[in-house]
């Protein structure tokens, strides 16, 4: 079986590209790939029919497949879970390990850059938003949602507005499933979430397996994510829910510095920062350092930058810099770099375990996996 999971890595990585003109800052990373911002969304056509990606997981040589049998059977994600692996050891004497988990990672890398055609030449934005759509339905009251499940592949979550065009990732990390079947499709996803962002010169995101995955039955009403065009209470109303606070929403925010809107699928339009596969505090530079007006045209609400004209805000960006509260930490985010990696990596691990128990986790303590040109060394 670990043969099967051996790949190349492709010599050359794609290289980062820029629009507009160069940043005004000094984009340390190189090797980067654009941040769908929260409510940027493909084409809203119907995602097109996956049968292999919403089957359910075959095989009793396949861990997440053995899980989920369990899980089916009746019982509770943790029995399900820790069933799952020990009939996987049974069968196929095969538990996978950090090592295991890293090939997958790498492999995920090596697709991120296979995108010369896709937006900024990196599916690194929709991977990401991905993750971070299947991680943010949490509700902490009722205890549902959230990174478990991976119940985006049923609908009609899969067909919530929020999600249209993530068939387009769901379909890439079909791919990697394919090669390394025994993950879950949970773990796929965030996984992939931290290559993203690893991947696009962001800082390291702790990250541990343990996810599961359940059926339709289990899946979200439609509503939890963001509205791009809502204000500070919205912004609250959401992220509160998940558990997070004002300074974390903030610093999930920060993730807007890379991607771009498309007027074709959520109906705004252009990128916010000039180096959208770049991952810095560039975005928080320029709410502060740029002048914003109201875009003038017939589509939603947004602003553009005066000087330039090609750059964007979104309503739930402006509000970072009017609302007391969270302009003190986009402040402290514009003036330290640093700062905000630490913060987002803090933050996003604990965004990608919501709705996960913590008895599931395979491992106490997260995992620092490595970026693609580090897995050599």
């Amino acid at each position: 079986m670990s043969q099967a999971f051996a790949r190349l890595r492709q010599p050359l990585r794609a290289a980062s590209r820029q629009i507009a003109r160069p940043s005004t800052r000094n984009a340390t990373p190189t090797f980067r790939a654009s941040f769908r911002r929260f409510n940027s969304t493909e084409a809203p056509k119907p995602p097109k029919s996956n049968t292999g990606l919403y089957a359910g997981i075959a095989g009793g040589a396949l861990l997440a497949g053995i899980g989920f049998y369990y899980y089916s059977q009746g019982m509770n994600p943790l029995t399900a879970a820790k069933s799952g692996a020990q009939a996987a050891k049974v069968a196929t004497n095969f538990v996978p390990s950090k090592e295991d988990y890293q090939k997958v990672y790498n492999r995920i890398a090596e697709l991120l850059d296979e995108a010369e055609d896709y937006d900024d030449g990196s599916y690194g934005p929709v991977v990401l938003r991905l993750a971070w759509h299947s991680s943010g339905t949490y509700d902490k009251d009722t205890n549902t949602g959230g990174s478990n499940y991976a119940t985006m592949r049923f609908e009609p979550e899969a067909l919530h507005g929020a999600n249209a065009g993530l068939h387009v990732a769901r379909e890439l990390m079909e791919k990697v499933k394919q090669e390394f079947p025994w993950i879950s499709y949970g773990d796929l996803w965030t996984l992939g979430g931290v290559a993203a962002v690893q991947e696009m010169g962001g800082p390291k995101i702790p990250w541990r397996p343990g996810r599961v995955d359940g059926t339709a039955e289990k899946a979200t009403p439609d509503g939890r994510l963001p509205d791009a065009s809502q204000g500070a209470d919205h912004l609250r109303n959401i992220f509160y829910r998940m558990g997070f606070n004002d300074q974390e929403i903030v610093a999930l925010s920060g993730a807007h510095a890379l991607g771009r809107c498309h007027r074709d699928r959520s109906g705004f339009e252009g990128p916010w920062t000039f180096s959208p596969i770049t991952l810095t505090n560039d975005y928080f530079r320029l709410l502060f350092d740029e002048t914003w007006v109201w875009r003038k045209w017939d589509g939603p609400k947004q602003l553009q930058d005066k000087s330039t004209r090609s750059l964007m805000m979104l309503p739930t960006d402006y509000v970072l810099v009017q609302d007391k509260s969270f302009k003190k930490y986009a402040k402290q985010y514009a003036d330290d770099q640093d700062l905000f990696f630490k913060d987002f990596a803090n933050v996003v691990s604990r965004l990608f375990e919501l709705g996960v128990p913590s008895e599931q986790f395979v491992t106490k303590e997260p995992w620092i996996m490595k970026n693609a040109d580090e897995k050599d060394e």
